[in-house]
Protein backbone atom coordinates (compact mmCIF):
# COMPACT_ATOMS: atom_id res chain seq x y z
CA UNK A 1 0.00 0.00 0.00
CA UNK A 2 1.78 3.39 -1.06
CA UNK A 3 2.69 5.48 2.12
CA UNK A 4 0.41 8.93 2.74
CA UNK A 5 2.94 11.75 2.73
CA UNK A 6 1.38 15.10 4.49
CA UNK A 7 2.48 18.13 2.11
CA UNK A 8 1.99 21.68 2.50
CA UNK A 9 3.55 24.74 1.26
CA UNK A 10 5.78 27.55 2.48
CA UNK A 11 7.79 30.42 1.30
CA UNK A 12 11.30 29.67 3.35
CA UNK A 13 11.88 26.52 5.45
CA UNK A 14 14.48 26.82 7.66
CA UNK A 15 16.02 23.51 8.92
CA UNK A 16 17.46 23.92 12.78
CA UNK A 17 16.72 26.14 15.48
CA UNK A 18 20.11 27.18 16.88
CA UNK A 19 21.61 30.27 16.22
CA UNK A 20 22.13 29.98 12.70
CA UNK A 21 18.36 29.09 12.17
CA UNK A 22 16.67 31.72 14.46
CA UNK A 23 18.41 34.71 13.26
CA UNK A 24 17.99 33.44 9.70
CA UNK A 25 14.22 33.20 10.47
CA UNK A 26 14.03 36.72 11.97
CA UNK A 27 16.10 38.74 9.60
CA UNK A 28 13.77 36.86 6.67
CA UNK A 29 10.82 37.85 8.24
CA UNK A 30 12.32 41.16 8.68
CA UNK A 31 13.26 41.99 5.09
CA UNK A 32 10.11 40.30 3.87
CA UNK A 33 7.09 40.37 6.18
CA UNK A 34 5.10 38.67 3.54
CA UNK A 35 6.83 35.88 3.33
CA UNK A 36 5.61 32.77 5.11
CA UNK A 37 8.56 31.01 7.29
CA UNK A 38 8.68 27.89 8.71
CA UNK A 39 11.20 26.05 11.47
CA UNK A 40 11.76 22.68 11.40
CA UNK A 41 13.33 21.79 14.53
CA UNK A 42 14.13 17.96 15.32
CA UNK A 43 13.92 18.79 19.02
CA UNK A 44 11.78 21.72 20.40
CA UNK A 45 12.28 25.34 19.76
CA UNK A 46 14.80 26.73 22.34
CA UNK A 47 15.69 23.52 24.21
CA UNK A 48 17.44 21.76 21.84
CA UNK A 49 20.79 22.02 19.34
CA UNK A 50 24.19 23.10 20.57
CA UNK A 51 23.83 26.99 20.46
CA UNK A 52 22.34 26.62 23.84
CA UNK A 53 25.12 24.96 25.33
CA UNK A 54 27.28 27.62 24.61
CA UNK A 55 28.93 28.30 27.53
CA UNK A 56 32.59 30.83 26.87
CA UNK A 57 31.16 33.57 24.56
CA UNK A 58 31.18 35.89 21.28
CA UNK A 59 34.18 37.56 20.19
CA UNK A 60 34.22 40.66 18.44
CA UNK A 61 36.77 43.18 18.03
CA UNK A 62 34.96 46.54 20.60
CA UNK A 63 37.90 47.84 22.30
CA UNK A 64 39.65 51.15 20.91
CA UNK A 65 42.84 48.53 21.32
CA UNK A 66 41.71 45.71 19.48
CA UNK A 67 41.08 45.86 15.34
CA UNK A 68 38.73 43.53 12.90
CA UNK A 69 42.01 43.07 11.42
CA UNK A 70 43.31 41.54 14.71
CA UNK A 71 40.87 39.66 15.00
CA UNK A 72 40.72 38.52 11.22
CA UNK A 73 44.71 38.02 11.69
CA UNK A 74 44.14 35.57 15.19
CA UNK A 75 41.09 33.94 12.88
CA UNK A 76 43.41 33.19 10.26
CA UNK A 77 46.71 31.87 11.49
CA UNK A 78 44.10 29.98 14.13
CA UNK A 79 43.39 28.09 10.79
CA UNK A 80 46.35 27.38 9.75
CA UNK A 81 45.74 29.46 6.67
CA UNK A 82 42.95 27.19 5.34
CA UNK A 83 40.18 29.37 5.98
CA UNK A 84 38.06 30.83 2.81
CA UNK A 85 39.27 34.54 3.20
CA UNK A 86 35.97 36.15 2.30
CA UNK A 87 34.03 33.92 5.08
CA UNK A 88 36.49 34.54 7.37
CA UNK A 89 36.21 38.59 6.64
CA UNK A 90 32.51 38.66 6.84
CA UNK A 91 32.78 37.09 9.70
CA UNK A 92 35.04 39.38 12.13
CA UNK A 93 33.29 42.66 10.80
CA UNK A 94 29.86 41.54 10.45
CA UNK A 95 29.84 40.22 14.37
CA UNK A 96 30.65 43.75 15.28
CA UNK A 97 26.95 44.75 13.97
CA UNK A 98 25.67 41.27 15.27
CA UNK A 99 26.61 42.03 18.99
CA UNK A 100 24.66 45.50 19.06
CA UNK A 101 21.62 43.71 17.11
CA UNK A 102 21.82 40.76 19.86
CA UNK A 103 21.40 43.65 22.88
CA UNK A 104 19.77 46.21 21.02
CA UNK A 105 17.22 44.31 18.76
CA UNK A 106 16.97 40.89 20.75
CA UNK A 107 17.29 42.09 23.59
CA UNK A 108 20.61 39.77 25.30
CA UNK A 109 21.95 40.85 28.29
CA UNK A 110 25.67 40.60 28.22
CA UNK A 111 28.57 41.40 31.46
CA UNK A 112 29.40 44.47 31.56
CA UNK A 113 32.21 46.61 32.79
CA UNK A 114 31.88 49.34 35.97
CA UNK A 115 31.81 51.75 33.22
CA UNK A 116 28.95 50.41 31.24
CA UNK A 117 31.25 49.29 27.81
CA UNK A 118 30.99 45.30 27.35
CA UNK A 119 33.05 42.31 29.46
CA UNK A 120 35.38 40.70 27.01
CA UNK A 121 37.33 38.09 28.76
CA UNK A 122 40.10 36.09 28.10
CA UNK A 123 40.13 33.06 24.71
CA UNK A 124 43.00 31.14 23.96
CA UNK A 125 44.38 31.60 21.08
CA UNK A 126 43.40 35.38 20.50
CA UNK A 127 45.96 38.35 20.54
CA UNK A 128 43.49 39.93 22.65
CA UNK A 129 40.36 39.82 24.91
CA UNK A 130 37.56 40.47 22.96
CA UNK A 131 35.44 37.38 24.21
CA UNK A 132 31.77 39.19 24.99
CA UNK A 133 29.59 36.27 27.41
CA UNK A 134 26.76 36.23 29.89
CA UNK A 135 28.66 34.82 32.63
CA UNK A 136 29.29 31.32 31.19
CA UNK A 137 25.63 30.47 30.28
CA UNK A 138 26.19 32.42 27.21
CA UNK A 139 24.24 30.89 24.31
CA UNK A 140 21.45 29.95 27.16
CA UNK A 141 20.96 33.77 27.07
CA UNK A 142 21.12 34.02 23.43
CA UNK A 143 19.10 31.55 22.50
CA UNK A 144 16.44 32.35 25.37
CA UNK A 145 16.21 35.74 23.54
CA UNK A 146 16.03 34.44 19.84
CA UNK A 147 13.31 31.76 20.70
CA UNK A 148 11.16 34.51 22.70
CA UNK A 149 11.18 36.26 19.63
CA UNK A 150 10.47 34.14 17.08
CA UNK A 151 7.57 33.45 18.72
CA UNK A 152 6.42 37.11 19.30
CA UNK A 153 6.32 36.99 15.03
CA UNK A 154 4.06 34.41 14.23
CA UNK A 155 6.94 32.39 12.35
CA UNK A 156 5.55 28.83 11.77
CA UNK A 157 7.09 25.87 13.67
CA UNK A 158 7.59 22.14 13.22
CA UNK A 159 8.64 20.90 16.08
CA UNK A 160 10.15 17.49 16.78
CA UNK A 161 10.41 16.88 12.68
CA UNK A 162 13.49 15.44 11.24
CA UNK A 163 14.56 16.06 8.11
CA UNK A 164 15.31 13.16 6.19
CA UNK A 165 16.58 14.16 2.28
CA UNK A 166 16.65 17.00 0.08
CA UNK A 167 14.99 16.60 -2.48
CA UNK A 168 15.35 18.38 -5.76
CA UNK A 169 12.48 19.48 -8.23
CA UNK A 170 11.90 17.11 -11.06
CA UNK A 171 14.66 18.27 -13.41
CA UNK A 172 17.36 19.03 -10.67
CA UNK A 173 18.13 22.37 -11.37
CA UNK A 174 16.95 23.58 -7.91
CA UNK A 175 15.69 22.23 -4.72
CA UNK A 176 12.08 21.52 -4.79
CA UNK A 177 11.50 21.04 -0.62
CA UNK A 178 12.62 18.73 1.76
CA UNK A 179 11.07 15.26 3.30
CA UNK A 180 10.73 15.36 6.76
CA UNK A 181 9.76 12.83 9.24
CA UNK A 182 6.80 13.84 12.48
CA UNK A 183 9.22 11.66 15.33
CA UNK A 184 5.08 12.38 17.44
CA UNK A 185 3.27 10.39 15.15
CA UNK A 186 5.81 8.46 12.65
CA UNK A 187 4.10 10.33 9.63
CA UNK A 188 6.19 11.57 6.70
CA UNK A 189 5.29 15.17 5.88
CA UNK A 190 6.99 16.48 2.76
CA UNK A 191 7.10 20.35 2.93
CA UNK A 192 7.82 22.74 -0.64
CA UNK A 193 9.65 25.73 -0.50
CA UNK A 194 10.83 28.39 -2.43
CA UNK A 195 14.21 28.69 -0.19
CA UNK A 196 15.52 26.02 2.20
CA UNK A 197 18.37 26.96 4.97
CA UNK A 198 20.31 23.90 6.27
CA UNK A 199 21.52 24.77 9.47
CA UNK A 200 21.01 21.54 11.50
CA UNK A 201 24.51 21.97 13.25
CA UNK A 202 27.50 19.64 12.82
CA UNK A 203 27.98 18.03 16.18
CA UNK A 204 30.93 15.00 16.20
CA UNK A 205 28.90 12.74 18.28
CA UNK A 206 30.22 9.82 16.57
CA UNK A 207 33.60 10.05 18.70
CA UNK A 208 33.64 8.29 22.44
CA UNK A 209 33.97 11.56 24.11
CA UNK A 210 32.45 14.71 22.75
CA UNK A 211 30.55 17.58 23.85
CA UNK A 212 27.42 18.33 21.65
CA UNK A 213 23.57 17.92 22.66
CA UNK A 214 22.35 14.49 22.12
CA UNK A 215 19.92 15.33 19.11
CA UNK A 216 22.77 16.54 17.33
CA UNK A 217 24.04 13.55 14.95
CA UNK A 218 25.52 15.38 11.33
CA UNK A 219 22.13 15.01 9.79
CA UNK A 220 22.49 18.13 7.91
CA UNK A 221 25.95 17.22 6.29
CA UNK A 222 24.86 13.54 5.53
CA UNK A 223 22.18 14.78 3.74
CA UNK A 224 23.87 17.45 1.53
CA UNK A 225 26.27 14.53 0.55
CA UNK A 226 23.50 12.26 -0.08
CA UNK A 227 22.21 15.08 -2.36
CA UNK A 228 25.56 15.84 -4.22
CA UNK A 229 26.59 18.55 -2.73
CA UNK A 230 30.77 19.07 -1.96
CA UNK A 231 31.85 19.05 1.70
CA UNK A 232 34.74 21.16 2.29
CA UNK A 233 37.80 20.19 4.60
CA UNK A 234 35.52 17.01 6.90
CA UNK A 235 39.46 15.84 8.19
CA UNK A 236 39.16 19.03 10.45
CA UNK A 237 37.15 17.93 13.85
CA UNK A 238 38.01 19.65 16.85
CA UNK A 239 38.88 18.69 20.00
CA UNK A 240 38.11 20.92 23.33
CA UNK A 241 40.66 20.45 25.43
CA UNK A 242 38.99 20.15 28.69
CA UNK A 243 36.12 18.21 28.59
CA UNK A 244 34.41 16.82 32.02
CA UNK A 245 35.53 13.34 32.82
CA UNK A 246 32.70 12.21 35.48
CA UNK A 247 33.50 8.80 36.71
CA UNK A 248 32.43 6.63 33.12
CA UNK A 249 31.93 7.21 29.40
CA UNK A 250 28.77 6.40 30.07
CA UNK A 251 27.36 9.18 32.34
CA UNK A 252 25.94 11.79 30.28
CA UNK A 253 28.06 14.57 32.07
CA UNK A 254 31.16 13.04 30.76
CA UNK A 255 32.62 15.17 28.02
CA UNK A 256 30.42 18.66 28.41
CA UNK A 257 32.86 21.29 28.57
CA UNK A 258 34.84 23.22 31.52
CA UNK A 259 35.29 26.54 29.47
CA UNK A 260 38.53 27.60 27.43
CA UNK A 261 37.91 30.58 29.95
CA UNK A 262 39.52 28.89 32.82
CA UNK A 263 42.50 29.19 31.05
CA UNK A 264 41.87 32.09 29.25
CA UNK A 265 41.91 33.41 33.30
CA UNK A 266 45.04 31.57 34.31
CA UNK A 267 43.94 28.33 35.28
CA UNK A 268 46.62 25.49 34.62
CA UNK A 269 46.84 22.05 33.35
CA UNK A 270 48.33 19.08 35.76
CA UNK A 271 49.22 15.54 34.99
CA UNK A 272 48.15 12.72 36.81
CA UNK A 273 50.85 13.82 39.57
CA UNK A 274 49.80 17.31 40.05
CA UNK A 275 52.95 18.63 37.40
CA UNK A 276 52.10 21.05 34.58
CA UNK A 277 53.13 20.03 31.19
CA UNK A 278 52.02 22.64 28.46
CA UNK A 279 55.17 24.00 28.77
CA UNK A 280 56.71 21.32 26.98
CA UNK A 281 54.37 21.39 23.83
CA UNK A 282 54.19 25.32 23.27
CA UNK A 283 55.73 28.89 24.72
CA UNK A 284 52.26 30.03 25.48
CA UNK A 285 51.15 27.11 27.85
CA UNK A 286 47.71 26.53 28.45
CA UNK A 287 46.55 30.02 25.89
CA UNK A 288 47.93 27.80 23.21
CA UNK A 289 44.72 27.23 20.46
CA UNK A 290 42.65 24.34 21.22
CA UNK A 291 44.84 21.90 18.77
CA UNK A 292 47.85 22.43 20.34
CA UNK A 293 46.23 21.70 24.05
CA UNK A 294 44.34 19.43 23.28
CA UNK A 295 47.35 17.01 21.50
CA UNK A 296 49.73 18.15 24.36
CA UNK A 297 46.59 16.60 26.55
CA UNK A 298 46.43 12.88 24.44
CA UNK A 299 50.07 12.65 24.31
CA UNK A 300 49.99 13.01 28.05
CA UNK A 301 47.32 10.87 28.21
CA UNK A 302 49.17 8.19 26.00
CA UNK A 303 52.53 8.35 28.27
CA UNK A 304 50.09 6.86 31.21
CA UNK A 305 50.57 10.12 33.29
CA UNK A 306 47.03 10.34 34.01
CA UNK A 307 44.17 10.52 37.11
CA UNK A 308 42.21 7.97 38.66
CA UNK A 309 39.65 7.80 35.47
CA UNK A 310 42.43 8.00 32.79
CA UNK A 311 42.59 11.96 32.46
CA UNK A 312 44.19 15.08 33.34
CA UNK A 313 43.15 17.80 36.19
CA UNK A 314 42.59 21.64 35.36
CA UNK A 315 42.97 23.49 38.61
CA UNK A 316 42.17 27.39 39.40
CA UNK A 317 43.28 26.35 43.07
CA UNK A 318 45.93 29.24 42.92
CA UNK A 319 43.79 31.61 41.70
CA UNK A 320 41.75 34.27 44.20
CA UNK A 321 38.35 32.14 45.07
CA UNK A 322 35.75 35.08 44.94
CA UNK A 323 36.90 35.66 41.31
CA UNK A 324 36.32 31.91 39.89
CA UNK A 325 32.95 31.74 42.28
CA UNK A 326 31.99 34.77 40.25
CA UNK A 327 33.33 34.80 37.24
CA UNK A 328 32.61 30.92 36.88
CA UNK A 329 29.21 30.20 38.89
CA UNK A 330 28.12 27.61 36.05
CA UNK A 331 31.30 25.86 35.96
CA UNK A 332 31.33 25.80 39.70
CA UNK A 333 28.18 24.14 39.78
CA UNK A 334 28.40 21.94 37.41
CA UNK A 335 31.91 20.62 38.79
CA UNK A 336 30.22 20.51 42.11
CA UNK A 337 27.07 18.51 40.48
CA UNK A 338 29.85 15.81 40.37
CA UNK A 339 32.09 15.61 43.08
CA UNK A 340 34.67 18.12 41.76
CA UNK A 341 35.86 21.91 43.67
CA UNK A 342 37.01 23.93 40.75
CA UNK A 343 37.54 26.81 43.48
CA UNK A 344 40.05 24.88 45.50
CA UNK A 345 40.46 21.66 44.24
CA UNK A 346 41.36 19.46 40.86
CA UNK A 347 39.29 18.86 38.08
CA UNK A 348 39.27 15.51 36.26
CA UNK A 349 39.20 16.28 32.39
CA UNK A 350 39.80 14.83 29.19
CA UNK A 351 39.80 16.68 25.40
CA UNK A 352 36.26 15.89 23.84
CA UNK A 353 35.23 16.09 20.48
CA UNK A 354 33.37 19.59 20.07
CA UNK A 355 33.10 21.07 16.91
CA UNK A 356 33.44 20.39 12.67
CA UNK A 357 35.36 23.25 10.80
CA UNK A 358 34.25 21.13 7.82
CA UNK A 359 30.99 21.05 6.18
CA UNK A 360 28.88 22.19 3.10
CA UNK A 361 30.98 24.97 0.97
CA UNK A 362 28.98 27.76 0.51
CA UNK A 363 29.53 31.51 -0.47
CA UNK A 364 29.59 34.70 1.63
CA UNK A 365 25.59 34.90 0.97
CA UNK A 366 25.14 31.41 2.14
CA UNK A 367 24.37 30.16 -1.04
CA UNK A 368 25.28 26.23 -2.23
CA UNK A 369 25.71 25.12 -5.41
CA UNK A 370 22.37 23.27 -5.43
CA UNK A 371 20.39 26.89 -6.44
CA UNK A 372 17.52 27.84 -3.40
CA UNK A 373 19.27 25.94 -0.83
CA UNK A 374 21.47 28.23 1.73
CA UNK A 375 23.60 26.91 4.04
CA UNK A 376 25.06 28.56 7.78
CA UNK A 377 26.40 27.56 10.81
CA UNK A 378 28.20 24.24 11.62
CA UNK A 379 26.99 22.45 8.75
CA UNK A 380 28.97 24.53 6.38
CA UNK A 381 32.78 24.55 5.86
CA UNK A 382 35.99 27.18 5.18
CA UNK A 383 35.31 29.90 7.92
CA UNK A 384 37.44 28.31 10.45
CA UNK A 385 39.65 26.26 8.58
CA UNK A 386 41.92 24.09 10.08
CA UNK A 387 41.00 25.22 14.05
CA UNK A 388 37.80 27.24 14.96
CA UNK A 389 38.87 29.80 17.94
CA UNK A 390 36.98 29.46 21.10
CA UNK A 391 33.91 31.65 20.56
CA UNK A 392 34.12 32.51 17.06
CA UNK A 393 31.41 29.65 17.16
CA UNK A 394 28.05 31.24 17.79
CA UNK A 395 29.86 34.50 16.06
CA UNK A 396 29.54 32.19 13.16
CA UNK A 397 26.01 31.14 13.34
CA UNK A 398 24.34 34.17 14.32
CA UNK A 399 26.46 36.40 11.67
CA UNK A 400 25.31 34.20 8.88
CA UNK A 401 22.30 33.14 10.15
CA UNK A 402 21.51 36.70 9.69
CA UNK A 403 23.10 36.96 6.19
CA UNK A 404 21.03 33.69 5.11
CA UNK A 405 17.88 35.63 6.30
CA UNK A 406 18.31 38.08 4.10
CA UNK A 407 19.77 36.61 1.68
CA UNK A 408 17.05 34.09 1.35
CA UNK A 409 14.09 36.80 1.19
CA UNK A 410 15.91 38.30 -1.86
CA UNK A 411 15.78 35.70 -3.58
CA UNK A 412 12.63 34.54 -2.83
CA UNK A 413 11.20 37.94 -3.92
CA UNK A 414 13.74 37.67 -7.20
CA UNK A 415 13.26 33.93 -8.48
CA UNK A 416 11.51 32.02 -5.72
CA UNK A 417 8.59 29.91 -6.79
CA UNK A 418 7.69 26.40 -6.05
CA UNK A 419 8.42 23.80 -8.23
CA UNK A 420 7.18 20.05 -8.77
CA UNK A 421 9.04 17.88 -6.61
CA UNK A 422 11.02 14.61 -8.34
CA UNK A 423 8.45 12.29 -7.13
CA UNK A 424 11.65 9.55 -7.34
CA UNK A 425 13.50 11.04 -5.11
CA UNK A 426 10.41 11.18 -2.43
CA UNK A 427 10.24 7.77 -3.03
CA UNK A 428 13.19 6.38 -2.58
CA UNK A 429 14.41 8.38 0.94
CA UNK A 430 10.74 7.03 1.90
CA UNK A 431 12.35 3.45 1.05
CA UNK A 432 15.68 4.38 3.07
CA UNK A 433 13.77 6.09 6.14
CA UNK A 434 11.69 2.69 6.28
CA UNK A 435 13.70 0.38 5.62
CA UNK A 436 14.82 -0.57 9.62
CA UNK A 437 11.41 -0.94 10.26
CA UNK A 438 11.65 -3.91 8.57
CA UNK A 439 14.91 -5.78 9.48
CA UNK A 440 15.29 -7.98 12.65
CA UNK A 441 16.53 -6.58 15.55
CA UNK A 442 19.91 -6.05 16.68
CA UNK A 443 22.27 -4.65 18.60
CA UNK A 444 22.22 -0.89 18.10
CA UNK A 445 24.05 -0.30 21.07
CA UNK A 446 27.16 -2.33 20.11
CA UNK A 447 27.04 -0.70 16.85
CA UNK A 448 27.35 2.88 18.56
CA UNK A 449 30.39 2.01 20.94
CA UNK A 450 32.15 0.26 18.03
CA UNK A 451 31.88 3.45 16.16
CA UNK A 452 32.98 5.64 19.09
CA UNK A 453 35.71 3.38 19.63
CA UNK A 454 37.46 3.54 16.22
CA UNK A 455 37.13 6.97 15.48
CA UNK A 456 38.58 8.22 19.10
CA UNK A 457 41.44 5.75 18.62
CA UNK A 458 42.05 5.56 14.79
CA UNK A 459 40.39 9.18 13.09
CA UNK A 460 40.84 11.30 16.01
CA UNK A 461 43.51 14.02 17.59
CA UNK A 462 46.56 11.77 16.60
CA UNK A 463 46.35 10.02 13.58
CA UNK A 464 48.12 7.40 11.19
CA UNK A 465 48.10 6.61 7.31
CA UNK A 466 47.80 3.30 8.32
CA UNK A 467 45.52 3.53 11.41
CA UNK A 468 42.92 5.47 8.84
CA UNK A 469 42.99 3.21 6.22
CA UNK A 470 41.81 0.69 8.78
CA UNK A 471 39.35 2.50 9.90
CA UNK A 472 38.00 3.27 6.16
CA UNK A 473 37.30 -0.70 6.15
CA UNK A 474 35.71 -0.90 9.60
CA UNK A 475 33.25 2.07 8.95
CA UNK A 476 32.28 0.39 5.69
CA UNK A 477 31.84 -2.97 7.73
CA UNK A 478 29.68 -1.09 10.38
CA UNK A 479 27.79 -0.05 8.02
CA UNK A 480 26.77 -2.93 6.45
CA UNK A 481 26.02 -4.45 9.70
CA UNK A 482 23.70 -1.33 10.64
CA UNK A 483 21.66 -1.82 7.23
CA UNK A 484 21.05 -5.38 8.32
CA UNK A 485 20.31 -4.28 11.67
CA UNK A 486 16.17 -3.49 12.36
CA UNK A 487 14.45 -2.42 15.27
CA UNK A 488 12.33 -4.20 17.93
CA UNK A 489 8.86 -2.67 17.17
CA UNK A 490 7.49 -1.44 14.09
CA UNK A 491 5.19 1.07 16.34
CA UNK A 492 6.55 4.42 14.30
CA UNK A 493 5.30 6.97 17.58
CA UNK A 494 8.01 8.06 19.35
CA UNK A 495 9.88 5.11 18.47
CA UNK A 496 13.60 5.97 19.56
CA UNK A 497 15.00 3.21 18.27
CA UNK A 498 14.25 4.35 15.10
CA UNK A 499 15.15 7.78 15.55
CA UNK A 500 18.92 6.06 17.24
CA UNK A 501 18.96 4.02 13.90
CA UNK A 502 18.71 7.22 11.35
CA UNK A 503 21.49 8.82 14.29
CA UNK A 504 23.51 6.09 13.46
CA UNK A 505 23.40 6.22 9.92
CA UNK A 506 24.29 9.86 9.40
CA UNK A 507 27.04 9.32 11.79
CA UNK A 508 28.57 6.79 9.95
CA UNK A 509 28.12 8.31 6.24
CA UNK A 510 29.99 11.27 7.89
CA UNK A 511 32.79 9.10 9.67
CA UNK A 512 33.73 7.83 6.00
CA UNK A 513 34.42 11.60 4.68
CA UNK A 514 36.33 12.62 7.68
CA UNK A 515 38.17 9.15 7.58
CA UNK A 516 38.51 9.79 4.02
CA UNK A 517 39.66 13.40 3.79
CA UNK A 518 42.39 12.57 6.46
CA UNK A 519 43.33 10.43 4.32
CA UNK A 520 43.58 12.44 1.64
CA UNK A 521 45.90 15.56 3.55
CA UNK A 522 49.16 14.45 3.86
CA UNK A 523 50.95 17.21 5.86
CA UNK A 524 49.89 18.06 9.62
CA UNK A 525 47.67 21.52 10.61
CA UNK A 526 45.56 22.87 13.12
CA UNK A 527 42.85 20.05 14.37
CA UNK A 528 44.23 17.48 12.02
CA UNK A 529 47.80 15.45 12.90
CA UNK A 530 49.60 12.43 11.19
CA UNK A 531 52.74 10.80 13.10
CA UNK A 532 53.60 9.74 9.18
CA UNK A 533 52.89 13.57 7.93
CA UNK A 534 54.07 15.36 10.80
CA UNK A 535 55.02 18.91 8.96
CA UNK A 536 52.61 21.29 7.95
CA UNK A 537 53.12 21.65 4.21
CA UNK A 538 54.15 24.85 2.69
CA UNK A 539 51.59 27.55 3.89
CA UNK A 540 51.57 29.33 -0.17
CA UNK A 541 50.24 25.92 -1.29
CA UNK A 542 47.64 25.26 0.60
CA UNK A 543 44.66 23.39 -0.20
CA UNK A 544 41.31 22.52 0.86
CA UNK A 545 40.24 18.92 0.25
CA UNK A 546 36.74 18.77 -1.06
CA UNK A 547 34.52 15.41 -0.18
CA UNK A 548 31.36 13.90 -2.29
CA UNK A 549 29.50 11.04 -2.23
CA UNK A 550 29.56 9.37 -5.50
CA UNK A 551 27.78 6.27 -6.13
CA UNK A 552 28.32 5.34 -2.35
CA UNK A 553 31.74 6.17 -2.49
CA UNK A 554 33.50 9.06 -0.85
CA UNK A 555 35.47 10.34 -3.55
CA UNK A 556 38.18 13.66 -2.50
CA UNK A 557 39.94 16.35 -4.32
CA UNK A 558 41.46 18.95 -3.41
CA UNK A 559 41.33 23.14 -4.49
CA UNK A 560 44.09 25.73 -4.04
CA UNK A 561 43.10 28.23 -1.25
CA UNK A 562 42.46 32.06 -2.41
CA UNK A 563 44.45 34.11 -0.37
CA UNK A 564 42.19 37.28 -1.29
CA UNK A 565 43.17 39.59 2.04
CA UNK A 566 46.60 38.25 3.13
CA UNK A 567 49.53 35.82 2.40
CA UNK A 568 51.33 33.66 4.00
CA UNK A 569 53.96 35.88 5.84
CA UNK A 570 51.94 39.34 5.55
CA UNK A 571 49.48 40.67 8.20
CA UNK A 572 46.72 43.22 8.42
CA UNK A 573 47.60 44.19 11.64
CA UNK A 574 49.54 47.80 11.47
CA UNK A 575 52.38 47.94 13.33
CA UNK A 576 52.23 51.40 13.83
CA UNK A 577 48.87 51.70 14.60
CA UNK A 578 49.59 49.22 17.16
CA UNK A 579 52.49 51.12 19.07
CA UNK A 580 50.56 54.44 18.51
CA UNK A 581 47.54 52.72 21.00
Amino acid sequence: MPETIERHDTDILILGAGGAGLFAALHAKQAAPELEITVAVKGLLGKCGCTRMVQGGYNVALAPEDSIERHFMDTIEGGKWLNNQELAWTLVTKAVERVHELENEIGCFFDRNPDGTLHQKAFAGQSFDRTVHKGSLTGIEIIGRLMEQVMARGIARLEEHRALALIPEANGERIAGVLLLDMRTGSFRLVRAKAVLLATGGGPTMYLYHTPSGDKSTDGMAMALRAGLPLLDMEMVQFHPTGLLAGGVETRLTGTIIEEGLRGSGGHLLDGAGERFMARYDAKEERATRDIVARAMFEEMRAGRVGPNGGLFVTMRHLDPAMVRRDFKGMVERCRDVGFDLVSGLVEVVPTAHYMMGGVAFAPDCATELPGLFAAGEDTGGVHGANRLGGNGVANSTVFGGIAGDAMAAWVRREGRLTEPDEAAIDAALVHARHPLEQPAGDLNGIRERLYRLMWDEVGIIRTGDGLKAAQGTLLDLEAELRATGVATPDRRFNLTWQDWLNLESQLVVSRAVCAAAIAREDSRGAHFRTDFPVTGALDQSANTICRYEDGEIVVTTSPVAFTHVRPGQSLIDPARDAAE
